[in-house]
């Protein structure tokens, strides 16, 4: 098999670091090149620059950990050149994810809040419950991270979210519930109340809770190490090489839906 060229984008932050020390360990895929705001700096021989068209040409697939602003360049990128793009960045508006959309019709994406098998089972397992349990259930999720994390709810929350909103054949906006800031809250009866914390170092602590005041059900992921959403956007990156077009998750890749 011929090793698939990888960019990454937002090369210096947590993720990007992580993601260039196990392509090394990858025999089907190589570091082509890295992209990120700060430049100049030299990493296993591949020197660090700002996105532009060299630094996409001919790599395969982009894998992107930044910010929004960034995706949305690399992707007005990619589409020029035809390549791949697999997309953890979270916090995107309505309007970016649409824009994503677009883009998808002309470039395979693969785009994920979270890069773990573990959190894509629980969506999924979220989704069936949701469409069984009764309405007098009250439906709460706790996200849980490093003080660090900008976005709140994160890409993770809002991807459990839309498994709850899914299967009770709801649209997430309208019964979105209240979210609570590093403070406590109560459950409001038929929302999904957000329950947010951003203290420490937590690498990503998530749970989704059903209660109706005489039994509470609560289905819970913990990630011990970021080397998990590595190798998971990694694996990403492997199975959309052989993409076309369209926009991808992780649900996709394992076959859940």
């Amino acid at each position: 098999m011929k090793k698939i060229n990888i960019t990454i984008t937002g090369a210096l932050g947590r993720m990007g670091k992580i993601l260039i020390k196990r392509i090394s360990k990858n025999k089907n895929i190589k570091l082509f090149s890295l992209t990120d705001l700060k430049c100049g700096k030299i990493i296993n021989g591949i020197k660090v620059q700002k996105n532009n068209l060299e630094a996409f040409k001919k790599t395969d697939v982009v894998i992107d950990f930044s910010r929004p602003k960034s995706s949305l360049e690399i992707l007005n990128y990619a589409k020029k050149f035809k390549k791949r793009v697999v997309i953890g960045t979270t916090g995107f508006t309505r309007q970016q994810n649409n824009l994503i959309k677009n883009y998808s019709k002309k470039i395979a994406i693969f785009k994920s809040g979270n890069m773990s098998l573990g959190i894509n089972l629980l969506e999924y397992i979220v989704n069936i419950i949701s469409k069984k349990i009764p309405n007098d259930y009250h439906v709460g999720i706790n996200d849980d991270h490093h003080r660090k994390k900008v976005d709140f709810p994160s890409g993770t929350a809002l991807m459990l979210a839309n498994a709850i909103s899914k299967g009770k054949n709801k649209n997430l906006e309208s019964i979105k519930g209240k979210i609570f800031l590093n403070k406590k809250g109560n459950l409001q009866k038929n929302k999904v109340n957000f329950f947010i914390t951003r203290k420490g170092n937590t690498i990503g602590k998530h749970s989704v809770i059903f209660n109706n005041n005489i039994e509470n059900i609560e289905l819970k992921h913990t990630a011990f190490s970021r080397e998990l959403f590595a190798d998971g956007a990694l694996n990403a990156a492997i199975w959309i090489s052989k993409k076309n077009k369209g926009l991808f998750n992780m649900q996709d890749m394992f076959g859940l839906k």
